[in-house]
């Protein structure tokens, strides 16, 4: 006979507010489909108690990793052991993964961004020139992993002059790639010679979906590969715009499935089934 075993291997997020996370969807599903005895659960932390929660993580042999969202992202590298190269540019962690008594702080928010430009548009980055609208948490992420991954220029285009220019003084003096930093101010226009143009704002996510970054997208040409971070809904204006001048472009769900497959091989050895991840969120948006 053989033994039962009702233990399940436990991962989840932290987070506050974290209710309306909906990473559980796509992982749970994932386990399902794998037969995986493991659950995905949202755990709302607050900002005082993230050290705690972290030690109770450890205590727990069968908590095998974790994301952070808002507000831990930061806050969380002082209680891990290690972080990822790429993390310790990005000065943020979005998973931690278990190695045996260790936790290891990783980030892959960019690099599931990557994923999505290798797998679903087939570009290779090398000396490419980006444009990245935004400045923050997103943009850091993908355009440490652009440049990573040999970027030729990356060009930062933020409201916020002192936060735009953080960056690319960061990209400059941490990564080969030469960034510069544009003010936006008014219609941004985006110059000849560009690959790559990147919303890495919160503008068109659910439930402001008519909102679109202020941009002359008569700028934007059928040579662009044009990516947005919004998930939800993955069919941004800002997207639809830019196929109607024959650009090539990307959604954000799928950068939000490939960063939740790699997480999940990250913590359960096996490659992830990204389809079934896929139609779960896309499901769940109501696509």
């Amino acid at each position: 006979m053989v033994e039962p075993n009702y233990m399940a291997d436990i991962v989840g997020v932290f987070g506050f507010p974290v209710a309306e996370n909906p990473t559980g969807v796509m992982q749970n599903a994932a386990f399902q489909a794998l037969g995986l005895n493991w659950r995905y659960l949202n755990f709302e932390v607050t900002a005082e108690h993230l050290a705690a929660a972290v030690q109770g993580m450890r205590a727990l042999n069968n908590f095998r990793g974790v994301n952070l969202t808002i507000p831990h992202k930061v806050a969380v590298l002082s209680c891990l052991d290690e972080i990822a190269p790429s993390a310790q540019v990005i000065g943020a962690v979005n998973t931690v993964r278990r190695e045996g008594d260790r936790l290891v702080g990783e980030n892959t928010d960019g690099k599931g961004f990557m994923r999505a430009l290798g797998d679903d548009a087939d570009i290779d980055a090398t000396g490419v020139h980006a444009v990245v609208l935004g400045a923050g948490g997103a943009a850091r992420a993908i355009t440490v992993e652009l440049a990573l991954a040999g970027a030729g220029a990356i060009t930062v285009v933020n409201r916020s002059v002192e936060r735009g220019e953080t960056l690319a003084r960061l990209l400059n003096e941490q990564t080969r790639a030469r960034a510069d930093f544009v003010a936006w101010q008014g219609r941004y226009r985006v110059p000849e010679g560009v690959d790559l143009l990147i919303n890495a704002t919160s503008i068109g996510l659910y439930p402001n979906v008519n909102d679109t970054p202020e941009l002359d997208f008569d700028s934007v040409t059928p040579g662009m590969v044009v990516c947005d971070v919004i998930p939800n809904p993955p069919s941004t204006p800002f997207l639809r715009q830019a196929a109607a001048r024959g650009a090539a472009t990307i959604d954000g769900l799928g950068m939000l499935v490939y960063q939740g497959a790699i997480a999940f091989k990250m913590w359960t050895g096996y490659d992830a089934p990204v389809e079934v991840m896929h139609q779960a969120l896309a499901a769940e948006f109501g696509e």
